[in-house]
């Protein structure tokens, strides 16, 4: 019988830095036994027998299949529909009017969800856009919604999700929405699943970002919460240039824009505060 791989002290700070280098995402000791535990599950399943020949293989592998893997398994994905539902009547009851009445042509709205987790995030916005917003019938809207982990964006492909993921939702929005399944899980119809474009991105790799741009609003919820200040500047720099001038963002409630960045202005709307990139801004 095998024996576990150790992962010691000098173990995990290096391997800390380097996640932190290739995603942003810090990991303090306090996720010590959450980090040790992923890491000894991945040295097992490609048979490296110890940290220090898993981690070579890591930092030299070329095809980057691993580092994809490992991101996988580190990153925490916890979300329902309709989370945090004031900012989603913010957005069609304030935002949307804002965006529109700068449009000078017939250019779709585009709504960036970064990261999109299992897609609770950008479906629940497709929804709220179809039942709460008039200008749905007037308006081209283009939803792009983006994760690290892959493993995450083929589940948000599928829009199977369980009673807990729902469990916020109207009952007349189930039953519009959704298929029951035999196994009690529910299942997006196919209109609102194609509505939505999902795709990978690190928000740490330029190469990964630059195409991400001529958006009018974007939700990145709960994702800075992981990361350093330096990384936060960084993260906030990217979703800055992704924004049109006038574009908004939306933060997780315990997030604040005001105190990594001062590229952005505070706007108070009656139901939520969002961060808007200045109009005069390029």
């Amino acid at each position: 019988m095998s024996q576990t791989p150790a992962i010691t002290k000098d173990d995990f700070v290096k391997f800390r830095e380097f996640f932190y280098r290739k995603t942003g995402i810090h990991f303090d000791d306090s996720k010590r036994y959450f980090v040790d535990k992923r890491l000894i599950e991945r040295i097992e399943a490609t048979d490296a027998g110890s940290f220090r020949n898993y981690f070579v293989s890591l930092r030299f592998q070329t095809s980057g299949d691993e580092l994809q893997s490992l991101v996988n398994a580190m990153t925490v994905n916890e979300t329902y529909f309709f989370r945090e539902e004031y900012q989603l009547k913010c957005l069609v009851t304030d935002m949307l009017d804002e965006v529109t009445r700068r449009k000078r042509d017939s250019s779709p709205i585009r709504i960036w969800s970064m990261p999109s987790s299992s897609g609770e995030e950008p479906y629940s916005i497709a929804l709220y856009l179809l039942e709460y917003w008039k200008g749905i019938y007037e308006w081209d809207v283009e939803l792009i919604a983006s994760d690290i982990d892959t493993n995450i964006l083929e589940r948000a492909r599928r829009g199977l999700y369980s009673p807990r993921s729902v469990h916020n939702l109207p009952a007349k929005l189930l039953e519009k929405y959704f298929n029951r399944q035999k196994t009690g899980d529910y299942q997006l119809i196919d209109d609102i699943r194609q509505s939505v474009e999902f795709s990978r991105v690190n928000l740490m790799n330029a190469s990964d970002v630059k195409a991400y741009k001529g958006f009018d609003i974007i939700f990145c919820r709960n994702l800075l919460i992981y990361f350093d200040d330096l990384s936060r500047r960084q993260a906030a720099d990217t979703f800055f240039d992704a924004l049109n001038p006038g574009g908004m963002i939306c933060l997780g409630h315990s997030e604040s824009m005001s105190r990594i960045s001062s590229l952005f202005q505070v706007r108070k709307f009656p139901e939520a505060i969002v961060y808007q990139k200045p109009l005069e801004a390029r």
